[in-house]
């Protein structure tokens, strides 16, 4: 298919995909009809409002409440000011800003430039993507979170490390998965930007137990530990390495310790490399594959995570491989052995975005740095003809990789052309969880959750 040459083409072609994609996921993927959403609103609703405890609530109809440390319920409670269309407008509005952040930081330093087609071509395949499509359906906050955590990475690699570990630490303070970050912040030797994480992270909780101690003391005694609260393990949208002992039957929490060991011991060894040659966008990516495997609970939208490592696979040159992978996780194919996930074809297939996530924390490129490649010295010999009066010789340049390679040709261009002895730089829902099973009632308790949902949301 050729690449329409005119301002007229390119707009019929973005209508017809923007069509296409329109269509798609309004009758295909499953809808999730705001479900997260409306547990966050009538949770800080009935709190503010009508006295409720945090964990108690329930969306009507269901057995479905709040599961975040009591932080994020402080950062949602502008919610209770709003009716739940206008939240919804609001969450639409923070995620497409938060997807621009994302992708302003994944592309940075990228050979390609896209101007205003490119971006909507890249917005129309976005769409596609299931766990981007679940966490805005569901009205979730992981696109928040990973722009969070992307813009502490963006601060380590340009070398403006000054605020680095802010992001990380809100985002720790609203979820537990990004904690893992700040273990990939002590692996790089970033003492600061991991002491700024970790106090960030403390500072909110320590403000959330003053604010709601009791909601506090219940949810980092009894909640946290009580992984049955946030739905069934074995349910296929749980796309961890939890999920898959769970559904082999295997539910012992040493067998997943055992399991979840190694994987740590490889993203540390491999992230370690990664970030001392300089390479964040890997380090971070890897990081993000991690804690999706040893998360007890992955539900498919928490696949966001799976952005950057996609992004690594693009910078580094494999395309083919970022497309097919792309391509698997627009499928939904995980959701074909929803009530039956037994049997060889039920081990590969309900657990497909599993196998991808740990076949990228294997096999991503990492270490691509100018520390990979060594410079390219410039020097006279004996022999070399002197430098053009012309054009006075510029200081020796070492080689960069990737796309500053570019870069540093343009920008000693008229040395190499004047001296031609010199050697020229080189670049190289989900299931609500048993819905038609709801849990005993259980002050304080929360048996969330609609994020993995069903075919169907619960009713409302």
């Amino acid at each position: 298919m050729r690449r329409p040459s005119t301002d007229r083409g390119r707009l019929l072609l973005i209508l017809a995909l923007a069509t296409a994609v329109t269509v798609f996921t309004a009758t295909v993927p499953l809808l999730r009809d705001w479900f997260d959403l409306r547990v966050y609103h009538g949770t800080v609703d009935s709190w503010r409002h009508h006295g409720g405890r945090i964990y108690d609530y329930r969306v009507p109809g269901t057995a479905y409440g709040f599961t975040y440390p009591p932080f994020a319920a402080l950062a949602m409670l502008p919610m209770a000011l709003l009716g739940l269309p206008a939240t919804v407008a609001v969450c639409l509005l923070l995620d497409l800003i938060a997807l621009a952040v994302v992708l302003r930081v994944l592309a940075a330093g990228a050979r390609w430039r896209p101007g205003v087609y490119g971006w909507a071509l890249t917005g129309c395949l976005l769409a596609l993507f299931e766990p981007l499509r679940d966490t805005v359906s569901f009205g979730q906050v992981n696109l928040v979170l990973l722009a969070l955590v992307l813009a502490d990475a963006r601060l380590l690699a340009t070398g403006r490390g000054r605020w680095a570990g802010v992001g990380i630490g809100l985002a720790a303070a609203v979820k537990l998965t990004p904690v893992l970050f700040i273990g990939l912040l002590l692996l790089a030797r970033r003492w600061r930007a991991a002491g700024t994480a970790t106090a960030v992270a403390a500072g909110a909780t320590a403000l959330a137990a003053w604010a709601v101690p009791d909601a506090s003391r219940f949810y980092w005694t009894e909640a946290l530990w009580d992984t049955s609260r946030v739905g069934r393990l074995a349910y296929v949208s749980n796309q961890s390495l939890q999920g898959v002992l769970a559904r082999l039957g295997e539910p012992d929490r040493a067998v997943w310790a055992a399991a979840v060991l190694p994987v740590l011991a490889v993203w540390a060894w491999r992230t370690r490399r990664a970030v001392a040659l300089g390479d964040w966008p890997a380090g971070f990516a890897l990081t993000g594959l991690a804690a999706c495997l040893v998360s007890p609970v992955t539900w498919v939208h928490h696949l966001v995570w799976l952005l950057p490592a996609l992004a690594v696979l693009l910078r580094t040159g494999h395309p083919r491989v970022a497309g097919a992978l792309y391509a698997v996780l627009c499928t939904s194919v995980v959701w074909l052995w929803t009530d039956d996930a037994s049997g060889p074809d039920g081990f590969l297939g309900a657990n497909t975005y599993v196998w991808i996530t740990l076949g990228l924390l294997l096999a991503l490129p990492a270490g691509h740095s100018s520390s990979d490649r060594p410079a390219t010295r410039r020097s006279t010999s004996s022999t070399a003809p002197p430098p053009s009066p012309a054009a006075p010789v510029i200081a020796q340049v070492s080689a960069q990789p990737g796309p500053s390679s570019a870069g540093a040709a343009a920008a000693t261009g008229s040395a190499d052309e004047a001296g031609p002895g010199r050697d020229r730089a080189r670049g190289a829902s989900s299931e609500p969880t048993g819905s038609t099973r709801p849990a005993d009632a259980n002050p304080q308790s929360s048996s969330e959750r609609a994020s993995s949902y069903t075919v169907k949301a619960p009713p409302s």
